[in-house]
């Protein structure tokens, strides 16, 4: 008998690269403590999986309402991409197809009265991240790349 062939479903999603008047981006620590991840802690940009028929544009919009409380009619010009495989909560293993939007607008206070149960339960805290930090902090951070990315995009310079 053959070796059994596991399969990763495809996952498009929206991610949000939200950006304030002191370019500074909106980032949500995620902290594990049950499942497939229990014990993994990490930073990533708001945003999530794309619903039936959504654009990624409208999922984009949808993500930034339900995830921080923040409406916009467009949700900003789509910026970057990347496909990535990693394990959701449940332990599925996904290959992401990710877009990245950027939003610029003043810092806001995030609103988690749209989250889901399981947002609920791992996201513990949001921070406005200068370049600075985050190019000093020594915990993950995703996507990995996301100070170059905001450099890329002229959101921070190089020396910042």
């Amino acid at each position: 008998m053959g070796t059994p062939v596991s399969t990763t479903r495809e996952r498009p999603a929206s991610r949000l690269l939200v950006v304030d008047r002191d370019d500074r981006v909106l980032l949500f620590r995620f902290e594990h403590g049950t499942g497939a991840l229990a014990g993994q802690t990490f930073w990533a940009t708001p945003g999530g999986g794309l619903d039936l028929g959504e654009s990624y544009a409208q999922a984009a919009r949808r993500e930034l309402r339900e995830e921080t409380g923040f409406e916009v009619d467009v949700p900003g010009p789509e910026v970057a991409q990347r496909t990535v495989i990693f394990m959701m909560p449940d332990g599925e293993l996904v290959r992401a197809d990710e877009r990245f939007f950027l939003v610029r607008t003043e810092a806001f206070d995030i609103s988690a009265e749209r989250w889901t149960d399981l947002e609920r339960e791992v996201i513990a805290v949001h921070h406005w991240w200068s370049a600075a930090e985050l190019r000093s902090t020594p915990e993950q951070v995703w996507p990995d790349d996301l100070a170059d990315m905001l450099v890329g995009l002229g959101v921070w310079r190089a020396d910042d």
